[in-house]
């Protein structure tokens, strides 16, 4: 294990929410630890913050009091720039600026020692860009924390094109060390999760925008049903509508356009009219006191309807001459149409805890079926909602999406399939990597739910991964050439 040992000075560059944090992780992890921020006092007042932030924890019971004062005695703040020449490892957390943040580079490169390491906590800024006008290219990465970085357990080590191999290997055996879950990737926009977690926003809000259902409904479906930790409409407002319609903007425009990455017409509309979420008090949702959250769209429960005695929700089966299956993609009135029967499609769920589900059904099934149907997803504890006949539905198509990216940037050398899972398991609470998650639904299955949703939008941003294409093929027959 290459990590830095704990006896090398860290310095973090940069005192706000990010670089006190990043400063606090440090420093629990052994590391004295330097703070500078080039705003007069701006440093003290991290560092105080960082302090009252101990404080709470001892008082809650969550840190003991040695440890408290261990961290903060090993944080100190440097007045100036120059005073961070002892540090073997510096991470810069200023503002997201290019030429600000090579012209600070600069200015590091020439105070700490030749071995010292540089690194970034850059989201979204290319390290093969910040670090052109370096002396020595080969020393700098990015070490990209997710807030607040004391709790969140990702952290991505990002490799620009002069990076040394070794340089990121420390950096990785560092993150490891200070109890993060370090995944390499290499310097492509977004890097891992800010790409490949697009399709958990987009789609949803392409579904939105197509009248499929409201945010309130689309966010239960993916939360009760699919066991995403928050809904992408709620997480949307708490990240700001300014903030997440900028960082697909610029992902789309990084990618010269491709339509995977396209923004949505809805969320600028709410940036326009200042609705940007929790902060200005509503965006998707009105945070205004004494509002009430809009609840999901949910089918009511006939109590007179009586239950079918087995009902199969993850593969395929026939009940009083009606097909019910999972979702692949194709809609119920195109199922009926190649059965010659009736079709109620099912969306995708979790395999544990899940509390919701999605259907649709084609407009040959009578409603009395649809009585017992819900009669039946109530008695699994299942609150079903009832869906247009739409491809993919909700959670399947959302699923998939984020699958599909996933193979694409592992197919590019962004990372490896394993990275890419745990990247958005750990850096977004995802209940299940989205490459890992492709394979357990079945990899036929993905790629037809993709083909399908494709062949009928016509629209370029549903065109399925070649990766992926390669990967259902060596686990079925379905042919490549």
């Amino acid at each position: 294990m290459s990590a830095l040992e704990t006896c090398v000075p860290v310095a973090v560059i940069g005192a706000g929410t990010m670089g006190a944090g990043i400063a606090q992780l440090a420093a629990q992890a052994g590391h004295p630890v330097l703070l500078f921020d080039a705003a007069g006092g701006a440093a003290t007042q991290g560092r105080a913050k960082t302090a009252k932030g101990l404080e709470r924890l001892v008082e809650r019971g969550k840190m003991d009091r040695a440890e408290a004062n261990g961290i903060m005695k090993r944080i100190t703040v440097a007045e100036k720039i120059a005073d961070i020449a002892p540090a073997g490892l510096v991470v810069e957390a200023i503002v997201e600026n290019l030429d600000i943040k090579r012209k600070v580079l600069g200015e590091l490169e020439d105070i700490v020692a030749a071995n010292a390491i540089l690194a970034s906590n850059t989201s979204s800024i290319s390290i093969t860009s910040i670090a052109r006008d370096l002396q020595r290219p080969e020393r700098f990465a990015g070490m990209h924390f997710f807030n607040p970085a004391p709790v969140m357990k990702l952290v991505e080590i990002v490799s620009g094109v002069a990076t040394d191999a070794s340089v990121a290997e420390t950096l990785f055996d560092t993150g490891t060390a200070w109890g993060k879950v370090a995944v390499h990737a290499k310097s492509t926009p977004g890097f891992i999760v800010n790409r490949v977690a697009r399709p958990f926003y987009a789609e949803a809000l392409r579904l939105y925008e197509e009248q499929v259902a409201d945010p309130a409904t689309l966010d239960a479906l993916l939360v009760e049903g699919a066991g995403f930790r928050m809904g992408p409409f709620k997480l949307m407002d708490l990240i700001g509508h300014d903030v997440n319609y900028a960082v697909t903007r610029s992902i789309f425009e990084a990618y010269y356009a491709d339509p995977r990455y396209r923004p949505s017409l809805s969320q600028l509309e709410l940036v326009n009219a200042g609705r940007l979420g929790r902060k200005s008090g509503r965006g998707f949702y009105d945070y205004t006191d004494g509002t009430e959250t809009p609840s999901p769209g949910t089918q009511a429960v006939d109590a007179a309807a009586r239950p079918f005695e087995s009902l199969e929700l993850t593969g395929e089966s026939e009940i009083d001459g009606v097909i019910v299956a999972l979702t692949d993609g194709r809609t119920a009135r195109q199922r009926a149409k190649e059965t010659g029967k009736p079709a109620v499609l099912v969306d995708l769920v979790a395999e544990d805890g899940a509390r919701r589900i999605g259907f649709t059904a084609s407009p040959d099934v009578s409603p009395a079926f649809i009585a017992r149907f819900v009669a039946t997803l109530d008695g699994k504890a299942l609150a079903a909602t009832r869906l247009p006949d739409w491809p993919g539905l909700v959670a399947m198509r959302t699923v998939c999406m984020l699958a599909n990216e996933g193979f694409e940037a592992e197919m590019l050398g962004v990372a490896n399939a394993q990275a890419i899972d745990d990247a958005l398991r750990f850096g977004l609470n995802y209940p299940r990597g989205p490459i890992g998650w492709a394979r357990a639904i079945g990899l036929p299955r993905v790629l037809g739910v993709i083909e399908a949703i494709h062949e009928l939008t016509g629209d370029p941003r549903y065109r399925p991964s070649l990766a992926l294409r390669f990967a259902a093929s060596e686990v079925s027959n379905i042919p490549m050439y």
